[in-house]
């Protein structure tokens, strides 16, 4: 994600868009690796399509996350607000509910990856840091 959170929120869509693809498509095949490793389809034509599968599903949700939040910072005219990461999270939520054909995991998902976008803003802004020695 080098060059995401280079400029304001709602400006560069089509770079930001591409970038967060990118890492929507890295994580699918890293997944993918996982499940034919852990479940081993019955040949090399079904691991094929359940890695192409996976890997299209998740770069579509990092396309949809992108595109959310940059349009919803130019739409709202706020380009630092955690409100922009929620709605691009909850977009990217319905979407895998539409790819489950379920309502429950759309509402879930939304809810879930939203509030996750949203803390993950809060603490990009705020300078929270998951490893190394805490600031004093």
């Amino acid at each position: 994600m080098a060059g995401y959170w280079d400029g304001p929120e709602g400006e560069e869509c089509p770079r930001r868009t591409w970038l967060t693809t990118r890492v929507g498509a890295a994580a699918g095949l890293i997944g993918t690796a996982y499940r034919i490793i852990l479940l081993q389809p019955g040949s090399a034509l079904a691991a094929l399509q359940m890695a192409a599968a996976d890997c299209v599903t998740m770069a579509t949700l990092g396309a949809v996350f992108g595109v959310t939040t940059c349009l919803s910072a130019q739409i709202r005219e706020e380009p630092d607000s955690p409100l922009d990461y929620f709605i691009g999270g909850c977009a990217t939520g319905a979407v895998l509910g539409a790819r489950a054909h379920s309502y429950m995991t759309g509402t879930t998902a939304c809810v879930g990856l939203g509030v996750t976008a949203a803390l993950f803003k809060i603490g990009n802004k705020e300078g929270w840091r998951l490893t190394g020695p805490p600031k004093l």
